[in-house]
């Protein structure tokens, strides 16, 4: 047995104590690409930006993310995972610094790509933390670090709405530069080494990737259902400040922070949604994920005047969203386990993909059709999902998935 093999073995049975930082990790590097939904508004106002221009920033951050997929998430089949992680946060703190440092829209874009490229991080850690959960656990497993990201999306959107407001929306990226750069201190002195134990060259990883997504309809099907949730939840958020800008609401970027606690349902929920996948499969999660979401964008459509509306379309919302992507992640660990950080790049490229159109298109729809117009866009979105799933019933591969144990682990 080789020495890369016996280090990542090693590492197993730290269990809860490595994965709740892997969670934490995960939740301080998913936080920085939802601080600025709050401030979306005051941050267009400093630089004298449209709604238009301001959803291109929101969509330039998802672009990085795009591009972190492809650059650096593959190489976690290939690299020391402890070293990799702990540079990308450490650029991470950096892009942050940058941020708050920007003088015009072009250092604001910039600066962003770079936050949306390191925060593929996260998705060195979930291929991780599968790794390391033991057979018939991953769904619970990956549950707890999405439990870790959703807490970090609901504190960012929380904690950046009231510093915003208070401290303005430059205090927001400092803070998050400074806890950044502690996460990196932790997990550089307390995750353990985790090598591959078939290491590939940066030029063969693309290639397996490309081979893996044409040999997996099941991963096919599940990138184009993330994608479809994503862009629903982008446009969604890309828009809520403004809808909350208007009448019956006026509120600040504060209020619009609080609308972040609506992810507490996403984060209480997502163990039990892996343990759902683990016992019922993975395409029956996704089905009644993609009917919440739809039924959110209806709640959303009819009674999102109605401030209890708001909030219930937006708590089930987060529910179907995040419901989707937990169910999606599980099912596709279980393809190949040996490539999970390449068959997780297949998929977050399209996911992000899809949060990029969401972010543009429901800024466009918002300015020519208001908020009818944004729940009509992620309706429409979300109707793709049922149908991709639809026709997912016509392939062995995707259909097989509805059995228990598929998406655990199990080699499909």
């Amino acid at each position: 047995m080789s020495t890369a093999v016996r280090k990542t073995k090693a590492v197993r049975p730290s269990g809860r104590g490595v994965i709740l930082l892997l969670a934490i990790a995960a939740g301080c590097v998913v936080a920085n690409m939802y601080y600025a939904q709050p401030l979306l508004a005051d941050i267009a106002r400093s630089f004298h930006l449209s709604v238009a221009k301001i959803g291109s920033f929101a969509m330039v951050v998802q672009i990085g993310t795009v591009f972190g997929m492809l650059v650096f998430v593959p190489l976690g089949d290939s690299h020391e995972r402890r070293a990799l992680i702990t540079f990308l946060l450490c650029s991470a703190s950096a892009s942050l610094a940058l941020i708050a440092f920007a003088t015009g829209p072009i250092w604001l874009c910039i600066a962003g790509f770079w936050v949306g490229a390191t925060g593929a991080t996260v998705h060195v850690i979930v291929p991780l933390a599968a790794h390391l959960a033991p057979e018939g656990k991953r769904g619970h497993t990956v549950g707890m670090i999405f439990s870790g990201m959703l807490l970090g999306i609901l504190l960012a959107r929380t904690a950046s709405g009231f510093l915003g407001e208070y401290l303005g929306w430059r205090s927001v990226y400092w803070a998050a530069s400074v806890v950044v750069l502690i996460a990196a201190v932790l997990v550089r002195t307390r995750l353990p080494e985790s090598r591959p134990e078939h290491p590939l060259a940066w030029q063969e990883l693309m290639r397996s990737i490309l081979e893996l997504t044409r040999r997996h309809a099941a991963l096919r099907e599940s990138a184009l259902l993330g994608a479809a949730f994503f862009c629903a939840m982008s446009a969604f958020w890309t828009t809520l400040v403004f809808f909350l800008g208007t009448p019956p609401y006026h509120y600040g970027a504060s209020a619009a922070g609080l609308f972040g606690l609506t992810g507490a349902a996403g984060a209480a929920g997502a163990p039990l949604v892996g343990k759902f996948s683990d016992s019922r499969g993975p395409r029956r999660t996704l089905l009644a994920a993609l009917s919440l979401a739809i039924a959110a964008c209806a709640v959303l459509a009819l009674l999102g005047h109605h401030l209890s509306g708001l909030l219930a379309g937006a708590m089930l919302l987060d529910l179907g969203v995040q419901s989707g992507h937990v169910a999606n992640q599980a099912r596709i660990y279980g393809l190949a386990p040996e490539a999970r950080s390449r068959l997780n790049t297949a998929y977050m490229v399209s996911f992000f993909t899809g949060g990029a159109i969401g972010s543009y298109c429901g800024a466009i729809a918002w300015k020519y059709f208001g908020w009818p117009g944004v729940c009509g866009f992620s309706v429409t979105v979300l109707a793709f999902g049922v149908a991709v799933w639809t026709a997912g019933q016509y392939s062995g591969e995707t259909a097989s998935d509805l059995k228990p144990g598929h998406g655990s682990g199990a080699v499909v």
